[in-house]
């Protein structure tokens, strides 16, 4: 009978790669100026805009919003503001109001998220 008060408990096995927590300090090449715009690689800022956008166009065609009508909607826009003259100032002031309504909030409550998680 051996003595197991004298044996180290099994170190745990190594884990297989790409399963550790990659958080840590990035490799110096990673501070380019391309990537710190991006917000990462520009492969993986890609990648993320390609789902987004899948997501975003598959709300709109299920809303029935198609590229073209956005497309007009823009063109008309543009030639309502052209039209008002002196006008097209208060017009695009009421544009701006209404989408940070939207907008600003969701940002806020993203930047809140992102700083719980560090």
């Amino acid at each position: 009978m051996t003595d197991r008060s004298s044996e180290s408990p099994p170190s745990p096995p190594p884990a297989p790669p790409g399963w550790t927590d990659t958080r840590g300090p990035l490799a110096p090449d990673a501070h380019t100026p391309l990537t710190r715009f991006l917000g990462g690689s520009p492969a993986n800022v890609a990648m993320r805009l390609f789902f987004v956008s899948l997501i975003v166009g598959a709300l709109f065609m299920w809303l029935d919003i198609r590229p073209a009508d956005v497309l007009r909607g823009l063109t008309d826009l543009f030639n309502r503001i052209s039209r008002l003259g002196f006008d097209a100032i208060r017009e695009v002031i009421n544009y701006v109001l209404v989408g940070a309504a939207v907008v600003v909030p969701i940002w806020l409550v993203l930047r809140l998220l992102n700083m719980r998680g560090k």
